[in-house]
């Protein structure tokens, strides 16, 4: 009876963890669909739009980098549950295509994965969600301490940072970070 009993169990088992997984992935998948959704009436409407009703954030842009084919939804802020759907924009920097230092942070295994990707020449767009866009050309990386970034916020410039993780393998998360700085050539309407 007992020999039975363990391959059932162990059947069980495998199932329940099996569809957990499946869960998650599925529930990662329908939310970038909803920030998508967000994005594209943020557009339409000129006005911030949550992405489900009870969301503490809300799409602000997306970034591109067309090279590699690397995409995402940028939302307001940092808090947790932003950074669990997609990169955060840091608050008291300024929105894309104004004069000082716009700063994205995203998880390096996650949705600023394709940093380590991205070659210095690499054109970056980002579209806001009002519709403007603007392109931004990567310049320099950094890896520097958290707590030592040296991100200029009172620049003269029109500057973009994507603030990750460092290093990029790591399991475990450490003091360091990996900086992606990009200049602004280029806006359209």
């Amino acid at each position: 009876m007992p020999r039975v009993i363990s391959p059932l169990i162990l059947a069980l088992v495998g199932t329940i963890l099996f569809g957990d997984g499946a869960y998650i992935h599925a529930k990662a998948w329908l939310a970038q669909v909803l920030l998508e959704r967000a994005f594209e009436r943020s557009i339409a409407t000129g006005q911030p739009v949550k992405p489900w009703s009870w969301a503490d954030t809300w799409p602000v842009a997306r970034i591109e980098v067309k090279r590699i084919g690397a995409s995402a939804i940028v939302l307001e802020g940092t808090s947790g549950q932003a950074l669990a759907f997609g990169p955060g924009h840091i608050h008291r920097t300024v929105d894309a295509g104004e004069r000082g230092v716009v700063v994205y942070a995203a998880h390096r295994d996650t949705h600023f994965r394709f940093l380590r990707n991205v070659a210095i020449g690499d054109v970056i767009d980002v579209t806001r969600s009002d519709g403007h866009r603007f392109r931004y050309r990567a310049d320099s990386s950094a890896i520097v301490r958290f707590d030592a970034s040296g991100i200029d916020p009172e620049t003269q410039g029109f500057e973009l940072v994507l603030a990750t993780c460092w290093p990029f393998d790591a399991i475990a998360s450490g003091p360091e970070r990996y900086l992606l700085h990009a200049t602004l050539i280029d806006y359209r309407e």
